[in-house]
């Protein structure tokens, strides 16, 4: 038991300690125009396998999974980092996240975070638009900001796939156990499909 509760204490360590490192490198990163644009030639070189399924340049090739162009890259950090340590669960990330190095993860976060997100062009109903925006900026704006274009610990929601926003608040509604932890599972517990369609109709319009 002693043994365990070390190895645990040990994990938690080498976890806290990555993510200060991280954090000092994307500081420096910020500081440095130079370093900053290795960075981004270093994420582009590892985003190959990214691409099938986010697209080379962070704009979704599939409905139902994110854009990764112009994501708080902070955010994108910490999201690789619960991918490799279990925290989140996905069938492909996280069998991915675990396989890069910490640098490769803030190199990739830095490399999206500059991609441009391209304009939505599928049609939306007007007025499913409008009562999304009614709730978005009723219930979202604390945490994801007033044009839903987030922080450093909560994503960017602007221009999202409407089918992965709704994909996305269900799973937080419906408890799903992959999002375990979240603060979102209360903040959605008690949302409509209605209201979910109507916040996926708002948010994939936004730039």
């Amino acid at each position: 038991m002693r043994l365990l509760v070390c190895l645990l204490f040990s994990c938690v360590a080498t976890l806290a300690q990555a993510g200060e490192e991280a954090m000092q490198r994307f500081t420096q990163l910020n500081a440095d125009p130079v370093l900053r644009q290795q960075a981004y030639a270093a994420g582009q070189e590892r985003i190959r396998f990214c691409g099938n399924c986010h697209g080379e340049n962070g704009n979704s090739k599939r409905p139902h999974i994110p854009n990764l162009a112009q994501q708080n890259p902070v955010y994108l950090f910490n999201a690789f980092e619960k991918f490799a340590n279990g925290e989140r669960k996905d069938f492909v990330m996280s069998k991915l996240a675990p396989t890069l190095s910490m640098e490769d993860r803030v190199n990739i976060a830095i490399y999206f975070g500059q991609q441009q997100l391209l304009a939505h062009t599928e049609p939306v109903d007007e007025a499913l638009r409008q009562q999304g925006e009614a709730m978005f900026k009723t219930v979202c704006t604390g945490c994801h900001g007033v044009n839903a274009e987030g922080r450093e610990n909560t994503p960017r929601l602007a221009g999202q796939p409407g089918e992965y926003v709704r994909k996305a608040l269900t799973r937080f509604r419906d408890k799903d156990p992959s999002r375990a932890g979240s603060v979102m599972m209360s903040i959605a517990a008690n949302f409509s499909d209605a209201q979910i369609s109507s916040l996926a109709a708002y948010l994939q319009t936004l730039r």
